[in-house]
């Protein structure tokens, strides 16, 4: 059990459901489109992302390490970690670190090479695309998590929107909708939220070890301004996949799911302790799984009621 607790602190366990949700979305569409649904397949795309999701968050503790970002992290007064610490505070070697992380990659292989056989080869291609994000976020040659640029934003809207939702699709059906591309956005955006919420718990360790997120980039004020319309364009897209048809009318009622995420950034100021954004972050991840289930329940509701 404790080799169990330790994997799953070591891979950031707790945040799977960020993979999961579209991937259920993705199913969810082909049975309110198309009245299909196959669970078994269902199944095995929801393990294949998962351990994608897991591997991305090893492989990027793992390459954080070795640029000495975590340790940036530890040596700055004032800033939250959110790393697994395996690494810097020696729970595991960095060998078996790296054993894990890649036993994460060969499963999910594994489920795509399996799922390709099933439902067609174009399962590697988006499968292939969200390993590559995966590893080169922080990974060298690339390493466009630190590039500044919006890069990693962009990245994370395909990766955790885009790709699961439409690759999830394609398994139930194997065919593409456009459908699928409207349904990925509102998740996939609220996703990138979190993930561009998570850098101001620490961006000043990042500005002190040269990883240049948008955040340290941008500064702290202009970057909670860009975190705002960021969600102002995750919204907006949940009403264009309405008013298109990818979603049903009856999932705006996720528009509601923005309130406590709205209350929490009236309490920031321009420039605010690293504690103040734990709030933001909570909020931000509940936005984002509340509004995920309010869009998989209307589709479900839909496919029922056709």
């Amino acid at each position: 059990m404790n080799g169990i607790k330790d994997f799953m602190k070591a891979s950031r366990f707790y945040i799977v459901p960020v993979m999961i949700l579209p991937v259920i979305l993705g199913a969810l569409g082909a049975y309110a489109w198309n009245g299909v649904w196959n669970f078994g397949l269902l199944v095995v795309t929801a393990i294949g992302a998962a351990a994608m999701h897991l591997f991305s968050n090893m492989i990027n503790d793992l390459w954080d390490y070795r640029n000495e970002t975590d340790s940036a992290a530890a040596e700055t007064e004032g800033v939250i970690q959110t790393h697994s610490q395996f690494l810097t505070k020696g729970i595991w070697t960095e060998q078996k670190y790296a054993f894990w992380t890649w036993t994460m990659f060969v499963l999910a292989l594994a489920s795509g090479i399996l799922l390709a056989i099933l439902s067609g080869y174009p399962v590697l291609i988006y499968g292939g695309l969200g390993a590559l994000i995966a590893y080169y976020y922080v990974a060298p040659p690339v390493k466009f998590g630190y590039r500044g640029k919006g890069y990693s934003e962009i990245a994370i809207v395909i990766a955790f929107g885009v790709l699961p939702v439409v690759g999830s699709y394609y398994v139930q059906t194997s065919s593409f909708r456009l459908d699928a591309v409207l349904l990925s956005l509102p998740i996939g955006l609220l996703t990138t939220l979190i993930l561009f919420n998570h850098h101001f718990l620490h961006w000043r360790a990042d500005l002190k070890a040269g990883k240049r997120t948008l955040v340290v980039v941008m500064g702290e004020s202009k970057a909670l301004r860009f975190s705002t319309m960021l969600v102002a364009l995750a919204y907006a897209s949940l009403v264009l996949a309405a008013a298109v048809g990818a979603v049903p009318l009856y999932a705006l009622f996720g528009l509601l799911t923005a309130l406590p995420l709205i209350q929490v950034y009236r309490s920031l100021a321009d420039e605010n302790p690293s504690e103040a954004y734990l709030p933001l972050m909570k909020a931000s991840q509940m936005a984002s799984v509340r509004c995920g289930l309010v869009m998989a329940a209307s589709l479900l509701l839909q496919g029922i009621l056709k």
